[in-house]
């Protein structure tokens, strides 16, 4: 395979394990019922990604997620998923597009913009939790 680059790459070799596992994870992917927290965002490449939060006693229990995005985009979400998952609200607005990049070491400088998805739809999805909890 080559690359954008004009650049020799192999796929499976040349990617780290994270972004090889969080590409390929699928069981973070469905959609909530009745979601804490709720984020959808569209990007500029046409791929879509849906957050569902589920929060128990200040910390998120579990991030799930739908798209119909890319290996890229998959990975970005997934890596949102298993980053957020444990911490308290506070604590998951501090997850950047830096972390998930560092997370998955690999994600080809074309994929930057699924990174800023896959946490912009979080950030839409952190916010509807909070906006549901000044409303009670």
């Amino acid at each position: 395979m080559v690359d954008k680059k004009g650049e020799q790459f192999d796929f499976w070799q040349d990617h780290s394990m994270h972004y090889l596992e969080m590409a390929y994870r699928r069981d973070k992917r469905g959609r909530l019922e009745k979601p804490d927290g709720y984020g959808k965002r569209t990007g500029e490449c046409g791929d879509t990604i849906e957050m569902f939060l589920s929060v128990a006693d200040g910390r998120i229990r579990e991030v799930i997620f739908d798209t119909d995005g890319c290996l890229n985009t998959n990975a970005c979400a997934n890596t949102v998923s298993l980053m957020a998952e444990g911490k308290t609200i506070d604590q998951a607005w501090s997850l950047t597009v830096d972390d998930i990049m560092n997370f998955l070491e690999t994600l080809p400088s074309d994929g930057i913009h699924c990174a800023e998805l896959a946490i912009g739809s979080f950030y839409l999805a952190l916010s509807d939790y909070q906006k549901k909890m000044t409303a009670v």
